[in-house]
């Protein structure tokens, strides 16, 4: 009877940073999606001291549409682009 706790991985399990790696390869636009969501939220946040007169709640709502907007588009798009490799872009056999 075995009372180790120890834990071995196989080699094929994967850190956390080659497997972001691994499906940015896969799908290039989720990434994309992410920087532009956070690049969004950033300049929001940025922006937010010198809003003048609009509501606190109005402009974050604004920016969270724009930053959901962004994902949804890149998402589309890369949706098209897979569609695209695969149905259109295919070699001919």
């Amino acid at each position: 009877m075995s009372t180790s706790t120890d834990v071995s991985l196989s080699s094929s399990d994967e850190d956390q940073g080659s497997k972001l790696i691994r499906k940015a390869r896969e799908a290039p636009f989720v990434p994309i999606g992410m920087a532009g969501f956070a690049a969004i939220v950033g300049y929001g946040l940025y922006r937010l001291k010198s809003r003048g007169n609009t509501k606190m709640s109005v402009h974050l709502i604004h920016m969270r549409v724009a930053a959901q907007g962004f994902v949804v588009g890149a998402m589309t798009l890369g949706m098209g682009y897979s569609m695209y490799k695969e149905f259109w872009a295919k070699p001919k056999p």
